[in-house]
């Protein structure tokens, strides 16, 4: 049986802070849009910062969906399934905002990710989602996995890029400044990073 919580303390944050995986899902205001559901990695990339406001860092990849998807709806949903130990599943439903690299708010951000280096992973912006509701549900029928490690390959591929090739590599791709749908994404050209 589901319940609701009024923030993300106590079993509830041991429990995400102990996942190494978590999922973002999006969608944009249209009927006929492209619904995006994202998993999310990298041990160090994910915090809580406080009892209703939870962040992770968004790095270089091939869309920008989610990021489109905020700045049009602000609309998020985060959700973390326990593989191991006993079953369970926590949502945050919230509103999230893209605090995109020239951002006055992006240094004091960065620094609550301390155990990740994210200049190996061509960062984008850092996704900030307020909390409008917490739940859990069973997870019964989630299954048991192990996590080994992380994959070393996005730091592999992107630690070799300054700005200006990261920038580069992102105006080619086609939906990075647009999305799917049609809609702003990252902003091009890539924004010199506030720190």
């Amino acid at each position: 049986m589901g319940k609701t919580y009024e923030r993300i303390d106590g079993r509830l944050r041991t429990f995400i802070e102990a996942q190494p995986i978590f999922f973002t899902a999006s969608a944009p205001l249209a009927a006929d849009g492209t619904v995006n559901l994202s998993p999310k990695g990298l041990k160090g990339s994910f915090a809580i910062l406080d009892e209703r406001t939870v962040a992770y860092l968004d790095f270089a990849g091939s869309t920008a969906e989610t990021v489109a998807h905020l700045r049009e709806n602000g609309r998020i949903t985060l959700m973390w399934c326990a593989f191991q130990g006993p079953p369970n599943i926590v949502r945050v439903h919230g509103r999230g905002e893209a605090i995109f690299r020239d951002d006055t708010r992006f240094g004091e951000l960065l620094t609550r990710f301390p155990d990740i280096d994210p200049s190996l992973h061509g960062l984008r912006a850092i996704i900030v989602v307020h909390a409008d509701t917490v739940r859990d549900s069973c997870g019964y029928s989630v299954p048991y996995m192990t996590y080994d490690e992380d994959r070393d390959l996005h730091a592999r591929r992107f630690a070799r890029e300054d700005d200006e090739s990261l920038g580069a590599y992102f105006a080619k791709k086609e939906h990075i400044a647009t999305s799917l749908d049609g809609l702003p994404g990252l902003p091009l050209p890539l924004p010199p990073s506030a720190v």
